[in-house]
């Protein structure tokens, strides 16, 4: 066969004449060479195709970010996220390599043996399955993970740039204010101590309000060196609303709630001195209310006119047309069975037999006499109708009846409750106040004691209307009023 010098060859000819030397390679020869080659191939691609591409890009990536990098002293080293080992992996890499062309090498020394042996043959033909799956796989993860480390990096190193803008923000912005809690109120004056609301003789330093402003009072009282529920003492009634509003409206505004009492009205028309120990401590104003009027109402033969302050749209007018169905069937007759409120003191003694002579004590004649004039002199209105002890165990509940006229009492009957309590004191020394409103009031609760006893004023009601006014008046009839108070 003639030789044909290889540079003058064609492309073709040189595929020939590749096709033909491996035609005359064995089958354990041409084995080898496939795996030596798909080997060969692969460990370049691992550790030089695909760790460059993948440093080229990490490279690409760090670049992109050189220009932040130089301000980063700010954020913490601890946000940065630690790097993997690569040296470690390439080493695996390396020895994994090393040892699958150690055992292609084995095999094909002993190729017509092996063949021969199918025991042999499925144990090489696992390990190289083995390692082909691990080189095929780093080789695919090597393109895959090139964008996804680059896409991270980039991820990172935005999430840097916002967490150095936020810092660099809070920095020049004011830290958020926190809500201020003021000091509590200084102490108020005691209901029960009519000494409370009068002015003390012995006061270490007498100023003289009168040439002061009253924006100077105010100023005192928010420094502290007058206290607000004392103002009604130093000053007149009026002008210690009007000096308590400015005190007020400081402490709002410190809150940043501004002209909360700007529609709350103080002036011209309460007269704050009867109100000062008597109905409301520590005012800052008054809520007028609308008063509607109701009549006229016949009761006991006489025409009467009931004024009504409501807020309650359509309450006043209802009223007024019952009053005037009552009024057109001849008026209404009413009687007043009892007029008392009540207060029973809990009271404990040394023992069951000192709280009986305790109830035998206080239910002889003469004895209720000290307890009422001890009670009536803390009134000028109330007069104590009754004094009821019961006994359970060394406990006695006194339940004082008391008459408080127009009032409704309970403050009058507190304070004259009290006074009882200091005579019995004299009387019995190991006696002591458990509490001021015991269970057999009984106040603010439904309470059988009520029902059979009654509480404040009882009363009983008399009227008739006939059918035609309410027809025409309630506009209905007795039936439908029947049948409805029934089933509802």
């Amino acid at each position: 066969m003639t030789s044909v010098d290889p540079m003058s060859m064609t492309l073709g000819q040189k595929l020939d004449v590749a096709i033909d030397s491996i035609d005359s390679l064995s089958s354990s020869q041409l084995y080898v060479v496939i795996v030596a080659g798909t080997v060969a191939v692969s460990f370049l691609l691992l550790n030089s195709n695909g760790s460059s591409t993948t440093t080229t890009a990490v490279d690409n990536a760090l670049l992109k970010s050189s220009s932040s990098q130089t301000n980063k002293s700010a954020v913490s080293p601890n946000s940065d996220l630690p790097e993997p080992r690569w040296f470690i992996l390439k080493w695996v890499n390396v020895a994994a390599a090393f040892a699958f062309g150690g055992s292609v090498v084995k095999f094909g020394l002993n190729a017509s043996m092996y063949l021969n042996d199918s025991k042999y043959l499925l144990q090489f033909l696992v390990v190289w399955s083995m390692f082909l799956c691990y080189f095929f796989g780093f080789f695919g993860i090597s393109f895959v993970n090139a964008e996804d480390l680059v896409e991270t990096m980039e991820q990172q190193e935005q999430q840097k740039q916002r967490s150095l803008n936020e810092t660099a923000t809070t920095a020049t912005v004011s830290p958020p204010k926190t809500k201020k809690l003021h000091p509590p109120a200084p102490s108020a004056p005691v209901c029960a101590d009519p000494s409370s609301f009068q002015s003390s003789s012995n006061s270490k330093k007498s100023t003289d309000f009168t040439n002061m402003s009253d924006t100077e009072i105010a100023n005192l009282v928010l420094e502290g060196q007058m206290k607000d529920h004392e103002l009604e003492k130093k000053l007149n009634a009026s002008r210690a609303v009007i000096v308590r509003r400015l005190v007020v409206t400081q402490k709002l505004n410190s809150l940043g709630r501004t002209n909360a009492l700007e529609q709350l009205p103080s002036e011209p028309s309460l007269d704050y001195g009867r109100v000062h120990g008597a109905n409301c401590e520590i005012v800052v104003g008054y809520v007028p209310l609308p008063v509607g009027m109701v009549g006229p109402l016949t009761l006991n033969k006489e025409s009467t006119y009931i004024p009504m302050a409501t807020t309650e749209g359509c309450l006043v007018a209802s009223t007024n047309r019952g009053a005037k169905a009552v009024t057109q069937g001849g008026g209404a007759y009413a009687t007043v069975l009892k007029d008392g409120i009540t207060r029973a003191p809990c009271l404990r003694m040394g023992s069951a037999m000192e709280a009986a002579s305790l109830k035998l004590w206080c239910e002889t004649p003469t004895n209720f006499q000290k307890l009422k004039a001890a009670f009536e002199s803390t009134t000028s209105f109330g007069k104590l109708q009754s004094c009821s002890p019961t006994v359970a165990g060394r406990n006695v509940y006194l339940r004082l009846v008391c008459f408080a006229g127009d009032a409704m009492g309970m403050n009058m009957v507190s304070k004259g409750s009290l006074a009882v309590i200091e005579v019995l004191q004299k009387e019995f020394p190991t006696v002591q106040l458990v509490a001021l409103s015991g269970n057999m009031c009984t106040d603010k609760k439904a309470a059988a004691t009520n029902w059979i006893e009654g509480r404040g004023k009882s009363v009983v009601v008399e009227a008739v209307i006939p059918e035609k006014v309410v027809k025409t008046t309630l506009k209905t009839n007795v039936k439908a009023i029947v049948e409805t108070n029934i089933q509802k």
